[in-house]
């Protein structure tokens, strides 16, 4: 039987794979495990619960409101908020643990209920497989005065811009930024906050209305994004995914800036204020190698993990290094934030931007971005990608060829006959040519 927790909580199709009765037994088992240690303490747990605007998310936030008072457990009801922001908050008021429900950049009719731990982190493997283990056990079933209640968290949204607000190191006056919010959970702070920040602000995207979240709008699309830029005249354009965990970029002349991009310039200001911690990066092998150049560069060691932002939290966390992320813009600035954080990310950047005088431009040409091309090789047998010879072969000669000016990556899927084939190159037709001359190679090898 699969497990239930994927690498980002649990996510499906609402009310078909995520119902309103395992949102409920959900709840019920995370208040068992998570709240174990304040019933040892002799206290009743209190668990904040948050979610995005899409329209499922009103009924599931019901139902683990209903699980977890009904467990016993104080609930402290946030809103819509921005994933990052319930786990500042968890943090911050010092919860037991919390609750957020949303499926990220996904489209509207999916969500999603991820749990944060004490001090808003993530939970390990362990934790999941408790809850996992207890969704079908006996419940807790307190009755009269200890039973949990259901409050709203009234100032859940002026604690996290202040907070916010609290990271900058320079003002952002003279930076005129484009908003796009995806009709998500940003809608009603990033603005706020970009401009109490000082910068002048227009915003698009800003009109969720339950069902609209990422559709055409956020990290996943930005021409709109770089579009408006232009017609405005903007110094640059930030965008967030449906629940802000995420943040791209786009310079002044509309081009896209990266999540590899943005980490090499905030790596080099953090280094320079003696803020990034042994001087090193976590990124993901799927990073950019022009990310691993321009750090190389500057004295920076770039750590890599694998993909998924759970595991480069797992390595900052060991090592208590302060910066890490995805090319996908999912940042995580461990000094502020517990998890990636799309708002903390864009006045971050904006600051080094403001601090320094340069545009946008000027501060990602330290980084060169190679050409990179990926080719998804279906119906194969992607468990022996890395033990057939001939494709160590094909590898072995097109590695020769690129020497220092490219390199190529075999990932085998986890959940499906699939080899992800990946080839950085120096210009974009020898990319193109070698990832399908090994995807062939793939192909014919391991077809099952």
């Amino acid at each position: 039987m699969p497990r239930l927790f994927g690498t980002d909580g649990v996510r499906g199709l609402a009310n078909r794979d995520l119902t309103v009765e395992l949102a409920l037994g959900l709840a019920q088992a995370a208040a068992q495990v998570l709240g174990s240690d304040a019933w040892e303490a002799g206290r009743r747990p209190t668990a904040v619960v948050a979610r995005d605007p899409r329209i499922s998310g009103e009924f599931i936030a019901a139902a683990v409101a209903a699980g977890l008072a009904s467990s016993g457990v104080d609930v402290l009801d946030a809103g819509v908020i921005p994933t990052p922001a319930a786990a500042f908050l968890i943090a911050d008021i010092g919860a037991d643990f919390g609750v957020m429900i949303s499926a990220s950049h996904n489209p509207a009719p999916d969500n999603g209920i991820k749990f944060f731990a004490a001090g808003g982190k993530k939970l390990a493997d362990d934790l999941e497989d408790r809850i996992e283990a207890l969704l079908n056990g006996e419940k807790l079933a307190p009755t009269g005065s200890d039973v949990g209640r259901v409050r709203r968290f009234a100032d859940a949204e002026d604690r996290y811009i202040v907070h916010l607000l609290g990271t900058l190191p320079h003002r952002l006056e003279g930076i005129h930024v484009v908003l796009d919010c995806a009709h998500g959970a940003a809608a009603g702070i990033s603005p706020e906050v970009f401009t109490d920040a000082g910068a002048t602000v227009t915003v698009i995207g800003n009109d969720p209305n339950g069902i609209n979240i990422n559709d055409g709008v956020g990290s996943t699309h930005l021409d709109l994004l770089a579009k408006a830029v232009l017609e405005h005249g903007a110094d640059v354009g930030i965008a967030h995914d449906g629940d802000a965990d995420r943040c791209l970029a786009v310079d002044h002349e509309g081009t896209i800036v990266d999540g590899d991009q943005i980490m090499a310039v905030l790596a080099l200001s953090m280094a320079k204020r003696g803020m990034l911690n042994r001087r090193t990066l976590v990124a993901t092998v799927m990073s950019n190698l022009g990310l691993r150049l321009a750090m190389a560069a500057n004295d920076i060691h770039v750590l890599q993990t694998r993909v998924g932002d759970r595991y480069v939290l797992e390595a900052m966390n060991e090592a208590g290094y302060s910066l890490g992320g995805e090319q996908s813009g999912h940042l995580i600035m461990a000094d502020y934030a517990t998890t990636g954080d799309g708002i903390l990310t864009g006045l971050q950047l904006l600051a080094e931007m403001a601090g320094t005088g340069k545009s946008l431009k000027e501060l990602v040409s330290v980084m060169t971005v190679f050409p990179q091309i990926m080719v998804n090789v279906r119906g194969v047998d992607q468990h022996r990608v890395n033990d057939d010879e001939v494709v160590a072969a094909a590898v072995a000669e097109l590695e020769h060829e690129l020497g220092d000016t490219g390199r190529i990556l075999l990932r085998a899927s986890g959940t499906e006959p699939m080899v992800r084939v990946m080839v950085e190159a120096a210009d974009h037709p020898t990319a193109h040519r070698m990832a399908h001359s090994l995807a062939d190679v793939v192909k014919q090898r391991l077809a099952v």
